[in-house]
């Protein structure tokens, strides 16, 4: 039975990709899953270092040739063949004689992030750009679209007459910092386990974040206050996580888990202030990171709650429950009447 390229393990249908030519399980048969730039470049090093000889490669492109044609075919049980490589070469031998790379963390170029390793990252806008400027544009659009979204006129006029016209700012802020440390989140897990990783600007989330500035241009024409866009110009990308596994989990969940925490504070907090309207805000910027953090743990998709769920079910039912509990008790303490509301008192 073959095995997928990325995770290495057996199943009997696997998917060719186009770009790599290699063959993968239906988990990891899209060039985003089994991180196909990355392979590519692998693939390149290995041939160069190992320096394969002319009869290696004849060998190798007719086992490769069988290799396809028993993917369409039934698995039978193979005669085992001893490969004369080491396991330190990244090749192995399986039951049908062939040959398969099995990519590990040590071939991805220490400077992958560099313009000069080779790699070449698609969907991401200036690729090779320090990792500052990224962070810095992203800060900016979300900030934006924060203030676009608090603004309401009548509100704000409210606030300028009592004195407190600069919460709207405050409140942006909050909501930018929720984005931000979940990334930080990611990106530092992974630093901690020693993976290649950096902020990086996103095409198809700048044209999301476009979006959102554009219904935040439009709830300001029309006096409508409204929740600030979607805002998602980038994302932490981490190098090296192949499998589903605890390293995999812990970084998926750092995200989540920071908003959960950061969250929690900012609602102790807003209890501890008897300033209002002040402490209503914070309140609210506590809700922020509830919904953003529960956002993230649906489990579809590129979100984090897919790889928090297939490693760890009570960690990710954990996230969940916490999330949802202490959403419906912010909203509760947030929009009660006046006369019983702790933020009044």
């Amino acid at each position: 039975m073959p095995r997928c390229y990325h995770c290495g393990e057996r199943f009997d249908d696997l998917y060719k990709c186009d770009k790599c030519n290699q063959y993968y399980c239906y988990l990891h048969k899209d060039p985003i899953n089994h991180e196909c730039n990355i392979v590519k470049a692998s693939l390149e090093l290995q041939y160069s270092s190992n320096e394969p000889s002319h009869d290696y490669l004849n060998s190798h492109n007719q086992s490769s040739t069988n290799y396809a044609e028993n993917i369409s075919s039934t698995h039978q049980q193979q005669p085992n063949y001893q490969s004369s490589y080491s396991e330190s070469s990244e090749i192995r031998g399986t039951t049908d004689g062939t040959f398969t790379w099995y990519r590990r963390e040590s071939n991805i170029p220490d400077n992958a992030f560099s313009p000069n390793s080779g790699i070449e990252f698609k969907g991401i806008l200036l690729p090779y750009k320090p990792e500052f400027l990224h962070l810095l544009i992203g800060s900016v659009l979300i900030y934006i679209i924060g203030l676009m979204g608090f603004y309401n006129p009548q509100n704000q006029q409210l606030l300028n007459d009592l004195g407190f016209g600069w919460i709207i700012f405050m409140v942006a802020g909050f909501y930018t910092t929720a984005f931000l440390f979940h990334e930080f989140g990611h990106r530092q897990v992974a630093i901690h386990f020693g993976l290649q990783t950096k902020f990086r600007l996103l095409k198809f989330g700048m044209i999301i974040t476009a979006f959102g500035l554009l219904m935040g241009l439009i709830s300001i024409a029309s006096g409508v206050q409204g929740l600030p866009g979607l805002a998602l110009p980038g994302a932490v990308v981490v190098l090296g996580l192949d499998k589903i596994d605890k390293k995999t989990g812990l970084c998926k969940a750092a995200g989540p888990t920071v908003n959960l925490i950061y969250g929690s504070i900012l609602f102790a907090v807003s209890f501890l202030i008897s300033i209002f309207p002040i402490n209503l805000f914070i309140g609210m910027a506590a809700s922020i990171n509830f919904m953003l953090g529960l956002f993230n743990l649906i489990p579809i998709g590129i979100l984090d709650g897919e790889n928090i769920f297939k490693w760890n079910k009570k960690v990710y039912f954990f996230l969940v429950i916490s999330m949802l509990i202490l959403i419906i008790i912010n909203y509760i303490s947030i929009y009660l009447p006046p006369a019983s509301n702790p933020y009044y008192i």
